[in-house]
C-alpha cells in the first residue's frame, strides 16, 4: 500500500496572521503534523502543497523537501481543497509516482499523534474492503444539536429544533462533527472527483473532543495548546 499524505499550508491566512508556521508551544505549528506523519511510518511521501516561500522555508528547515509548489490560481481564498489534492496528485503521477492512498493531514493539527494515524489506517483497511470510500476523522459533539439555538440580532435566543428541546439527552441521537484534521481518499477517488468534496458515503473515525480542536481564532489557539501543554 502506497500513501501520499497532502498538507495544504496556504499563505495568507486572515484571522490568525501566519497561522500555519505560527509559534505553538515553542515551534512553528505545521512542524507538528509533519512530524507526526513521519512518526507513523504510513507515508511513502509527505507533501507540504503552499504556494508561501517563507511556509517552504519552515517546512525545509524542519528536514522535509517540498518537491514543488502550488500555483497561485489554486492558492486564493475561494479555491476548495479537492482542486488542489487533484493538482497534487496529478503532478506525482506526471512524474512516475502512483499511490493507493492520499491522506489530507492539516496543517493545524498539533493534537493528533501517531498512534491517531495508525488506528485511522487500520480502521480504514478493516472496513473499506474494495478501497473506494473515504474516511473522515470527526468528533462527537458535546450535547445534542436538538437543544441548539439560533441567536437573533438583538441577542434573543430561539430553540432550532422547537419539538425537541424537552428530550432527554439518552434518548436522541448521538451526533458527530468534522474534526477539522485529516481525512483518507483513494486515489481514484480524487482522480475521479469533481471540483467539490462531498459530504455524504464517508467512513466515520472518532476523534476524542481533545484531539479535534479546529483552530479558527485566537480563542481556539489558546485552548489547543492549553491542551497540549497538559499532554506533555
Amino acid at each position: 500500500m502506497k500513501r501520499l499524505a497532502i498538507i495544504p499550508a496556504r499563505g495568507g491566512s486572515k484571522r490568525i496572521k501566519n497561522k500555519n508556521i505560527k509559534n505553538f508551544c515553542g515551534e512553528p505549528i505545521i512542524n507538528y503534523i509533519i512530524n507526526t506523519a513521519r512518526e507513523s511510518k504510513l507515508f511513502n511521501k509527505i507533501h507540504v502543497s503552499t504556494e508561501c516561500n517563507l511556509i517552504k522555508e519552515v517546512v525545509e528547515n524542519n528536514g522535509l523537501s517540498i518537491d514543488f509548489m502550488r500555483p497561485q490560481t489554486l492558492s486564493d481564498d475561494f479555491t476548495p481543497l479537492m482542486p488542489v489534492l487533484s493538482f497534487v496528485l496529478n503532478t506525482y503521477k506526471s512524474k512516475g509516482y502512483q499511490f493507493d492512498e492520499v491522506w489530507l493531514l492539516m496543517a493545524c493539527s498539533p493534537l493528533i499523534d501517531k498512534n491517531d494515524l495508525i488506528s485511522a489506517s487500520k480502521t480504514y483497511s478493516a472496513q473499506n474492503i474494495n478501497s473506494i470510500k473515504p474516511l473522515l476523522a470527526i468528533a462527537e459533539y458535546p450535547v445534542p444539536i436538538e437543544w441548539s439555538f439560533l441567536k437573533d440580532k438583538n441577542n434573543f435566543i430561539h430553540p432550532r429544533f422547537e419539538d425537541k428541546t424537552k428530550i432527554r439527552s439518552q434518548d436522541l441521537p448521538k451526533s458527530y462533527y468534522d474534526s477539522g484534521t485529516f481525512v483518507i481518499y483513494p486515489s481514484r477517488f480524487i482522480l475521479e472527483s469533481d471540483k467539490e468534496v462531498k459530504d455524504k458515503g464517508y467512513i466515520g473515525y472518532q476523534l476524542s473532543r481533545d484531539k479535534a480542536i479546529d483552530i479558527d481564532t485566537e480563542e481556539d489557539w489558546d485552548f489547543a495548546e492549553a491542551l497540549y501543554s497538559l499532554k506533555e
